[in-house]
């Protein structure tokens, strides 16, 4: 597909006027979003725009008794915090939690390179205490821990990437 259109075309000159039409963009974007694709990049005389954007991804494999884990549209914002268990836990000592991972992005257990981990194995959390930190272009987004409990595994490495849907930490629930 091939969109051509003088940039020069607004009313008002700024140093900005002659290499950026935000109604182009605009159309730009909904051209994206009608045919179904991921990113576009432009470059003009020195200006680059590059427009991404991602889809919902599927939902894990689960077992036929665990509800599927809700997919998230393109623009959902999670809730500060949310953290979606890939299956639900029974509820009393020895049972296994999953937090998983609820964008892609990637993955941090502290939140200064030269501060602690927000958790360690063995440790003991509380419903809402911050787990880690996932960033996803360029914002930090603190996942939460969404019931009491101990640290029994924690699965991903600090900065390495994770997945939508891939499991961050394994807690055994307190009661």
């Amino acid at each position: 597909m091939k969109i051509t259109k003088s940039f020069s075309d607004s009313e008002e000159e700024t140093p900005m006027s002659s290499k950026i039409d935000f109604d182009e963009i605009n159309r730009i974007i909904k051209v994206l979003e009608d045919k179904n694709l991921a990113q576009f990049e432009l470059e003009i005389e020195g200006f680059k725009i590059k427009i991404a954007r991602t889809w919902p991804a599927a939902a894990p494999a689960a077992p036929l008794a665990a509800p599927a884990a809700r997919a998230r549209r393109a623009g959902d914002v999670p809730p500060a915090g949310a953290a979606a268990p890939e299956a639900p836990a029974p509820a009393g000592q020895g049972s296994v939690h999953f937090v998983t991972s609820p964008m892609v992005g990637t993955f941090y257990r502290a939140p200064a390179p030269t501060s602690p981990p927000f958790v360690e194995v063995g440790e003991p959390v509380k419903k809402k205490q911050t787990l880690c930190i996932i960033e996803a272009m360029k914002l930090m987004n603190e996942i939460e821990c969404d019931l009491d409990g101990v640290v029994k595994e924690i699965f991903v490495e600090n900065g390495k990437p994770v997945e939508y849907g891939q499991r961050l930490f394994s807690l055994i629930p307190q009661s």
